[in-house]
């Protein structure tokens, strides 16, 4: 979530035209997230979330990403529901932009999860690959690793410091792509599942949001980007891999769906990719967002301390022992 593209009263009073809900007084941008716009929309009894998709997210794949919301919704998982408007559909057009609203959903990020946090991450996850097995949407994750190359030679490694980092990046890259496993269980998955984007009520887990990256790819590859986002503790400048985090969301998802020996195999493979998809994503954002967007850029070098941890490790066990 963030605010590039700025709305005012009369963006507001365009909105409430356009649905058959309760009108909207209020708005207020939300500075979290890098991908799209995002705004706090209020009327007198609820709220809601309106997103304004950027360049990054394709016009033709959205509605994807609606009907996944509602299907899920209707399958009692919670996560954001769309609103559809007078017309039946959950798209309108917003300063030349595609936009929708969903359902505000209740609760909010934690800064540090807890090892029980961490288990109802790892259940709520399962539920969600089990869900989506009912769900027949296809995309192709676009973010996935036989795409990050295009995204690495899109990179300006701006000075002469940035040599040794090149080519750590392409010889990184060129491993994970050997070594990437072909044959694993695959389904719909979140494909983004931050801290931030994992909401809790009272300190019970009460969802996830933005779907905005969900596509096919294997439901191993979602523990490992859950690894990177979730299992790691910062010591200062520090970030030291917390096994009993990484234990418990594996406890969590195998108390409702299993996970296969050869998904434990390739937990490291997967984790290394994972680092290494949010290292590019961050140093393209650090070198080319727009200085006037309202947003806070996330620092790439944490995943390049990540990325070395997991070149370190092999086994499955190196993660929980």
């Amino acid at each position: 979530m963030a605010v590039y593209t700025k709305i005012s009263k009369r963006d507001l009073s365009y909105i409430n035209k356009k649905f058959n809900i309760e009108n909207f007084k209020t708005f207020k941008g939300i500075k979290q997230g890098i991908e799209n716009t995002n705004y706090l929309l209020k009327s007198k009894n609820k709220k809601f979330i309106l997103t304004i998709f950027e360049k990054r997210v394709l016009k033709k794949e959205i509605p994807f990403f609606m009907k996944l919301m509602d299907e899920l919704s209707n399958l009692n998982l919670n996560c954001p529901k769309p609103i559809k408007n007078r017309k039946g559909h959950f798209i309108i057009k917003l300063k030349g932009k595609s936009a929708c609203v969903v359902t505000f959903l209740k609760g909010k990020d934690k800064k540090k999860l807890n090892y029980k946090n961490c288990f109802d991450v790892g259940k709520m996850i399962a539920s969600m690959h089990l869900s989506t097995k009912k769900i027949k949407l296809y995309r192709k994750n676009s973010m996935g690793i036989k795409n990050l190359n295009p995204l690495l030679d899109s990179i300006k490694f701006k000075s002469k410091k940035f040599i040794n980092l090149e080519k750590f990046l392409k010889t990184n890259l060129r491993d994970i792509k050997n070594r990437w496993p072909k044959d694993l269980p695959n389904g719909i998955i979140h494909g983004d599942l931050f801290i931030d984007n994992i909401f809790f009520d009272n300190n019970k887990l009460s969802g996830l949001i933005d779907f905005y990256f969900a596509a096919n790819d294997y439901y191993m590859y979602e523990i490992a980007i859950c690894v990177n986002a979730l299992c790691f503790d910062k010591n200062k400048t520090k970030f030291i891999l917390n096994k009993k985090k990484v234990k418990n969301l594996i406890k969590g998802y195998e108390s409702i769906k299993t996970i296969s020996q050869s998904e434990k195999k390739s937990l490291n493979i997967l984790c290394r990719g994972a680092a290494m998809r949010y290292f590019l994503t961050r140093l393209y954002d650090y070198s080319n967002t727009p200085k006037t967007a309202l947003i806070k850029i996330k620092d790439p070098s944490e995943y390049y301390q990540k990325l070395s941890i997991h070149n370190k490790l092999k086994s499955y066990r190196d993660y929980l022992n």
